[in-house]
């Protein structure tokens, strides 16, 4: 994922006329952090934006709309940040929402040294490449899902295991029996799994 998301901001530094520097901001249960950078001037400005809860990536997320700024020199929305934008020699930024299937991911941020860098073309280029890096996003999150349930899977496959053998039960009982743990700890149900397996023990409360 790191690399798709690094090819991703390198394309968008080669391919998009005036970009100097690019990055990607990932939201996570609403935690935002840099997911990838051009390199370390980005972090630098990216924590301005964290920091002070102000910036250009922050309204793209919020508003769910594109950002753009052609002259940071006269940019009042958001001061503290255009400063540090600024003093780092940047004077034009755009900022593209990740967007997909309804999930808000984060957002392409591509800054630019000099004033009205940005086209058009360049805006239209940035949210096709915001599109593939929302989509590889995605899928690594639908990825990572699946390994967890699949193992979820194996752990309550194994856990019914030792309570069939144990109790010489069937399979559905032995099921409603971790269910019932599960209930009265409240406790999830392949976390209940994995202390059986781990333990041999079983808590019903």
């Amino acid at each position: 994922m790191e690399g798709v998301l690094g090819r991703i901001v390198a394309a968008a530094v080669s391919e998009v006329g005036p970009v100097e520097h690019a990055g990607i901001t990932e939201v996570d249960h609403r935690r935002v952090y840099t997911r990838a950078a051009s390199g370390d001037l980005v972090h630098r400005i990216d924590a301005v934006q964290y920091r002070t809860n102000q910036g250009p990536c922050l309204d793209s997320l919020r508003e769910q709309v594109t950002v753009r700024c052609d002259d940071l020199t006269e940019e009042t929305r958001w001061p503290k940040y255009a400063k540090a934008a600024v003093d780092e020699g940047l004077r034009s930024l755009l900022s593209v929402q990740l967007f997909v299937h309804g999930a808000n991911l984060g957002a392409l941020n591509l800054y630019a040294r000099d004033v009205h860098a940005f086209s058009d073309d360049d805006e239209s280029t940035a949210m096709l490449l915001a599109s593939h890096a929302a989509v590889a996003m995605k899928g690594n999150e639908v990825e990572v899902n699946l390994r967890t349930a699949l193992a979820s899977r194996d752990r309550i496959g194994q856990a019914k295991g030792i309570l069939m053998e144990r109790y010489k039960i069937s399979d559905t009982e032995a099921f409603d029996l971790l269910v019932l743990a599960s209930q009265r700890t409240h406790r999830k149900l392949r976390d209940v799994a994995d202390e059986l397996a781990a333990t041999g023990e079983l808590r019903i409360g």
